[in-house]
C-alpha cells in the first residue's frame, strides 16, 4: 500500500501501448473473460454494481473492478460481490511488479497509480477465473488504461455532463468523445441518451465502429411506488419490457442506471439464461457505497461532487425532507465547483443546521471558507468542525430521532464518515 500511494495519482497518462505491453508479459489475463465495459460522469459505478449483482443472480462467476475506494482498496475488486482477501492481492500486485521491472528493463514506462491497480486487477480476475469481469473505467476513457483490452463483450455509456473538464474538455459534445473512445468493432453498445448532443457523438462514433446502439431514456420506465427504503417500477424500453421490479434505494437516478444494466444483460444474453425472476432478484439486491446510502437510522451518505450529482441528489432529498427536519453534514475537495454546489444545495433544500468539516486530502477546503458560503446561500444554523468524528457527533445531536441527517460533498466525506462508523462499532459505540 506504501508503494502504490507514493505513485502519483495525477501524472500524464502512459500510452495503452505500454499498459498492453505489460498485459503480454502478464500473459494477457484479460483475454480469460468476457469484459463488460463501462465509462460515463455520473452512474458508472452504480450501473457496474447492478449488472454485477444480476451476473452473480445468475450464477456467473463474476469480477468487478470500481474506483475510487472509500475504506480499503480491496473494495475496488469484487470476486462474486465480495472484496479479495489481503494475501490474494498481495500476490497480484508482486506478479505484477515482477512484470514491471522486466519491462522497465527494456525501455517502457513505470505504470501509473490506477495503472498497477488496473494491471492487479486482471491478475486477481483471471487467478480466479472469472466468466465475467464489469469493468469500470478511471478518468475519461478513450485513453483509460482499461482501454487497453481490445475485444469487450458490450459497452456502457452511462450519463455525460461536465466533470473533470480541465483533462477531457469544456463541453458536454467532447467529454463524450472521450467516454466514447471505448467503443470498439464487435462490441455493441448501451448508452444514457438523455443529453442529445452526447448522444450524437456515441452514436456517430458507434457507426464508425459498425456496432448496434441502444439508447437508454427516462421514457422507458415508470415508477409504481416509492417509499423511504424502497422504489418500484416497470421497464417498457421498446428492447425489453419487466414489470414489478424494485431497487433497494431512495434515489430515483438509481432506477435509471438499473434500466441501462437490464438492458445491457438483454442485449448478451444470447442463450437466455437470465430470466425475469434473476433481473428481479439482481437488481433489488444491489447495494453500492456512498450513493444515497443509508448507514444508520435517518443517516444517508451521498458522494455526488459535480453539477449532476448535486442535482439528482437534491431531487431524492427534496421529497424526503416533507416528512422529516433536515440536517446536512458537507466537506469537498478544492478542485470541484463547491462553490456552485452549496448555492444549488441551499436554493432547494431547507435544513434545520448546517455542519461543515474537513476531509482527509490534500485538496481540502477548510470548514471557514465553506462555512461562508453556507452563510452567504442559507439561513440555516452553521457549525464548524474541522475533525470529521466531532462533526459527525454534532450532525447527530441536530438529527434528533426524527430528523434526517444527509452527508454530501465528496467522495472522501463518505470514507471519512465509514471508517469512523467502523471505528466506533470496534468500539462499541453504536
Amino acid at each position: 500500500m506504501a508503494y502504490i500511494n507514493e505513485t502519483p495519482k495525477f501524472t500524464k497518462k502512459n500510452t495503452l501501448e505500454n499498459t498492453r505491453a505489460i498485459l503480454e508479459k502478464l500473459g494477457n489475463p484479460q483475454d480469460q473473460m468476457k469484459i463488460l465495459h463501462v465509462a460515463g460522469t455520473n452512474g458508472k459505478g452504480s450501473v457496474c454494481a447492478f449488472l454485477s449483482s444480476i451476473l452473480t443472480a445468475a450464477g456467473k462467476h463474476t469480477g468487478l473492478f470500481t474506483s475510487p475506494h472509500l475504506v480499503r482498496i480491496n473494495e475496488r475488486f469484487q470476486i462474486d460481490q465480495e472484496p479479495v482477501g489481503d494475501q490474494e492481492f498481495l500476490a497480484a500486485f508482486q506478479q505484477v511488479m515482477d512484470c514491471v521491472e522486466e519491462i522497465e528493463r527494456e525501455g517502457y514506462a513505470h505504470p501509473t497509480y490506477f495503472e498497477i491497480l488496473f494491471l492487479v486487477g486482471m491478475v486477481l480476475f483471471a487467478k480466479a477465473q472469472v466468466e465475467y469481469l464489469v469493468l469500470e473505467t478511471g478518468l475519461g476513457g478513450r485513453l483509460d488504461a482499461t482501454n487497453a483490452i481490445v475485444h469487450p463483450l458490450a459497452v456502457i455509456l452511462t450519463s455525460i455532463s461536465l466533470d473533470h473538464v480541465e483533462y477531457l474538455g469544456d463541453t458536454i459534445e467532447a467529454i463524450a468523445g472521450e467516454k466514447a473512445g471505448i467503443i470498439k468493432a464487435g462490441a455493441p453498445v448501451i448508452y444514457d441518451a438523455s443529453r442529445p448532443e452526447a448522444e450524437q457523438v456515441i452514436l456517430k462514433k458507434a457507426e464508425e465502429m459498425g456496432v448496434k446502439a441502444y439508447g437508454i431514456r427516462p421514457s422507458m420506465y415508470e415508477i409504481l411506488s416509492e417509499t423511504d427504503k424502497n422504489i418500484d417500477f416497470s421497464i417498457c424500453s421498446g428492447y425489453y419490457e419487466y414489470s414489478g421490479l424494485r431497487i433497494s434505494s431512495v434515489a430515483e437516478y438509481q432506477v435509471m442506471n438499473a434500466l441501462e444494466a437490464v438492458t445491457a444483460i438483454g442485449v448478451i444474453d444470447r442463450e437466455g439464461c437470465f430470466t425475469e425472476e434473476i433481473i428481479r432478484r439482481g437488481i433489488e439486491n444491489m447495494q453500492w457505497q456512498g450513493r444515497m446510502e443509508c448507514v444508520l437510522p435517518g443517516v444517508i451518505l451521498d458522494g455526488g461532487h459535480n453539477r449532476a450529482g448535486v442535482a439528482e441528489f437534491v431531487k431524492t432529498a427534496r421529497r424526503l425532507e416533507e416528512a422529516h427536519p433536515v440536517t446536512l453534514l458537507f466537506s469537498a475537495v478544492n478542485d470541484k465547483d463547491y462553490e456552485h454546489m452549496i448555492e444549488t444545495i441551499c436554493q432547494e433544500l431547507h435544513f434545520h443546521t448546517v455542519v461543515v468539516t474537513e476531509v482527509d486530502c490534500d485538496r481540502v477546503v477548510r470548514t471557514g471558507e465553506l462555512a461562508g458560503y453556507f452563510k452567504r446561500f442559507c439561513q440555516a444554523q452553521i457549525i464548524e468542525e474541522p475533525g470529521i468524528g466531532d462533526a459527525l457527533d454534532a450532525a447527530l445531536r441536530s438529527k434528533g430521532e426524527d430528523g434526517i441527517l444527509f452527508c454530501v460533498g465528496s467522495l472522501y466525506l463518505v470514507g471519512g464518515i465509514k471508517k469512523e462508523l467502523i471505528r466506533r462499532n470496534a468500539h462499541d459505540q453504536f
